[in-house]
């Protein structure tokens, strides 16, 4: 006697059983939806639904790798950021809501319709860089990644979303900009320590490690960072970093130390140091946001 197909319903039920966390359930739909090759409103509707076996073969393959502790977004091959629908992979670090700040306190310094150039250094996805080139297709937005696996993805991201006015380049952090000056440099950079023990737990253990640890204390690529903004920003230029919830006060120190003004930390929703900005002066008043 031929057994009869789970339909969605108990599929979800028992793989939201499987799945640790508040969010057992909504990655459980996540998952399905990918071997079904659906949007999330059909399930509302097809919850009764026969699934055949090979796609239950699919779906519990993704749930041993969730189960494993891969990342839901490597899974899908995808994670949405700002308001665009992003491919991502292995090679590049999970876009998270976390870095909305910095795309936000970068717009409010990058006047509409205005002829601008930007660099977003260590793009990954290209998450920052497409968010900015978006939001501001009159300005010229360059994105640089030591990494040609994340270059291309970020190609990619660029390709699908039409935005032309986004070029990439291979180097670390300045090295494809010599002799370039921008009106902002925008970087999410590696900020944590190297012995931090969260990169041994949750998603960190599958994301880039190059992408995520700086140093004994998080802050080596952000030192470089910083040192060389003063050769690559224009008079009255701005640069903008995201960094951990303990930096910010170090990272103060260091844009002083380099001549910026107008130093700021911004918090992130939780109250948290997020985002250290400066202004590289032409004269005080160019440093008014």
């Amino acid at each position: 006697m031929t057994a009869t197909p789970p339909h969605v319903r108990q599929l979800l039920a028992d793989a939201a059983t499987r799945l640790p966390g508040v969010e057992g359930r909504h990655e459980a739909e996540l998952l399905l939806l990918q071997v079904l090759e659906r949007e999330r409103s059909w399930l509302f509707a097809h919850a009764t639904d026969p699934v055949e076996p090979a796609q239950v073969a699919a779906f519990e393959a993704l749930l041993a790798k969730r189960l494993a502790g891969e990342p839901v977004a490597y899974l899908l091959g995808r994670r949405g950021f700002w308001t665009l629908d992003l491919e991502v992979s292995p090679a590049t670090l999970i876009p998270r809501p976390e870095t909305e700040l910095l795309v936000e306190l970068a717009l409010t310094r990058l006047p509409e319709a205005t002829a601008l150039r930007v660099a977003d250094l260590g793009t990954g996805s290209g998450a920052i860089a497409l968010a900015l080139a978006s939001e501001r297709p009159q300005a010229q937005v360059v994105a640089t990644d030591l990494s040609e696996a994340a270059l291309a993805v970020a190609a990619r991201n660029a390709q699908r979303h039409a935005l032309g006015n986004v070029s990439f380049r291979q180097g670390a952090w300045y090295a494809p900009l010599t002799g370039e000056r921008f009106d902002l440099i925008a970087t999410n950079p590696p900020y944590i320590a190297s012995d931090d023990p969260h990169l041994a737990q949750g998603d960190l253990r599958f994301e880039p490690a190059t992408a995520l640890a700086s140093g004994l204390d998080g802050l080596d690529d952000i030192r470089q960072i910083i040192d060389g903004a003063t050769a690559h920003l224009l008079p009255g230029g701005w640069l903008l970093i995201e960094h951990g919830w303990d930096q910010g006060e170090a990272i103060r120190a260091l844009l002083r130390d380099a001549g910026f003004q107008s130093v700021a930390t911004e918090h992130d929703l939780e109250q948290r140091d997020r985002v250290s900005l400066g202004c590289l002066p032409a004269r005080l008043s160019a440093c008014r946001p």
